[in-house]
């Protein structure tokens, strides 16, 4: 499932739309990493999105499982 376990962003729904402007369904899928974390002295493996990661990078909100 593309879907952030932090954020929770996931697909977005919309039209593509041509040059005589007839739509077409489209979807937008997020950057989703599959990561190993430490949470609490066990390893988790977690989806999250690329933004999220670069976040957690500058924050410590997550450590990442060696």
């Amino acid at each position: 499932m593309a879907k952030c376990s932090i954020c929770g962003k996931g697909v977005t729904f919309g039209h593509n739309v041509s040059h005589s402007e007839r739509k077409t369904s489209r979807t937008w899928k997020p950057n989703i990493r599959t990561i190993r974390i430490d949470d609490n002295g066990t390893h988790k493996t977690v989806s999250i999105c690329s933004r999220c990661l670069r976040e957690s990078k500058r924050t410590g909100k997550i450590t990442r499982a060696v």
